[in-house]
């Protein structure tokens, strides 16, 4: 929606990693130094961590177009918790082998060969494992053993590990990795953007999709970017996203602190939503299951009924709430002229004019609730149907 309002070509701070919007902070840059020392090498582990949102993903997206793919085959995992036999039949597949049943030798013996079959054709092979803080220790093991392999003097795999911090740590002190450690040749910790890197990073990512200055920023505002962000990369993403939607719906050619702060009590305010929600579902007793009941065929793409409803009930309400202020302000603006007759005591006209003023606050009070109640139910329609090109068209 925001980038047809602002005339940009794109949505410059999506989520997901894209090597167009990649932007080399200083600590990308000594990254991608050591990336391209590790590789050179050939062999053993490179090791690049940074905190959730951190840019690694990127980096890699960033890594994967510069590479030559007539010499080097790459193969690319996501990890969640996997055990040593199972990390080694992933990774088979990872590099396209077929591995029937669960055999672990059977698959190690798949991948020794198309390992050694790849460096005859002058290839060599990369793996890059992402998520390792989630590998089990004897995944871990799996990948020390299959640094091993070699065609005569010739290693035939190089791991390229991604995690978050606590796989740093893990690394760096228990005790079984002795010898996975001894072969990591090259590592990296990414750190968050500094407050001026975060206002260049907005703007390289806007200037991506073709901005011109509208819409302009208030001053002060990235340097708040910065501290409600601590300038990790997705969650900027994440805030800009929200913030250039808020400008859109209000069509503002200026994006302010004040915007920005509403933005950050809707985000808090949805957190807190999703944690009472679980906390709900972990404490609510578990009833007996009804029949089902007929229901309409959803159509695809649709929201579903439940938040329909919910959000039908939310608007009712404040409509009824805004009905009741309009009637209470209707009655105390009757009972003003009475008040203002020469029959009335100085002290009813008093009393009058304060129910006014006081009838006027609350409606004032209730319609500035209404305004945000719609605003971000509006925020939330918007955000789900673009998460999915699928919905789009509604």
């Amino acid at each position: 929606m925001y980038e047809t309002f602002y005339g940009f070509s794109g949505r410059p701070f999506q989520l997901t990693p894209d090597p167009q919007f990649y932007f080399e902070s200083v600590s990308h840059k000594k990254a991608m130094s050591y990336l391209g020392y590790g590789l050179s090498q050939g062999e053993g582990f490179i090791v690049i961590t940074g905190e959730v949102g951190a840019g690694k993903s990127t980096l890699v997206a960033h890594l994967m177009e510069r590479i030559d793919p007539n010499a080097l085959t790459v193969a690319q995992v996501v990890t969640s918790a996997l055990d040593g036999a199972e990390i080694v039949h992933v990774i088979a597949q990872a590099f396209g082998l077929p591995v029937e049943g669960h055999d672990k030798a059977t698959a190690l013996g798949l991948i020794e060969r198309f390992l050694q079959d790849e460096a005859r054709a002058g290839r060599r092979c990369l793996l890059i494992v992402d998520e390792c803080q989630n590998l089990e220790l004897t995944a871990l093991e799996e990948l020390r053993m299959l640094s091993n392999f070699q065609l005569g003097s010739h290693p035939l795999l190089q791991s390229l590990l991604l995690g978050q911090p606590e796989f740093r740590t893990t690394l760096a002190q228990h005790p079984g990795l002795e010898q996975l450690r001894q072969r990591i040749i090259a590592s990296h910790h990414l750190e968050a953007l500094d407050a001026g890197e975060v206002e260049h990073y907005v703007c390289h990512r806007l200037a991506h999709v073709g901005w011109d200055g509208n819409p302009d920023f208030e001053e002060g505002l990235l340097d708040a970017l910065y501290r409600h962000t601590g300038g990790i990369p997705r969650r900027v993403n994440q805030v800009m996203n929200r913030l250039l939607l808020l400008g859109a719906i209000e069509e503002r050619t200026t994006l302010g602190l004040a915007m920005l702060d509403d933005v950050m009590a809707e985000m808090s305010a949805d957190q807190n939503r999703g944690a009472r929600g679980q906390s709900d579902l972990r404490s609510a007793p578990v009833a007996a299951p009804a029949a089902p009941m007929p229901q309409e065929p959803v159509p695809q793409g649709s929201l579903p009924a439940t938040e329909v409803a919910a959000l039908l009930a939310t608007r009712d309400a404040r409509t009824a709430e805004l009905e009741a202020a309009i009637s209470e302000l209707q009655a105390a603006g009757m009972a003003r002229p009475a008040a203002d007759s020469p029959a009335a005591s100085p002290e009813e006209a008093a009393l009058a004019e304060a129910r006014l003023a006081a009838a006027l606050e609350r409606i004032e009070a209730r319609l500035e609730e209404q305004e945000q109640s719609f605003r971000h139910v509006l925020t939330m329609l918007i955000e789900w149907l673009e998460e999915d090109p699928s919905r789009r068209a509604a």
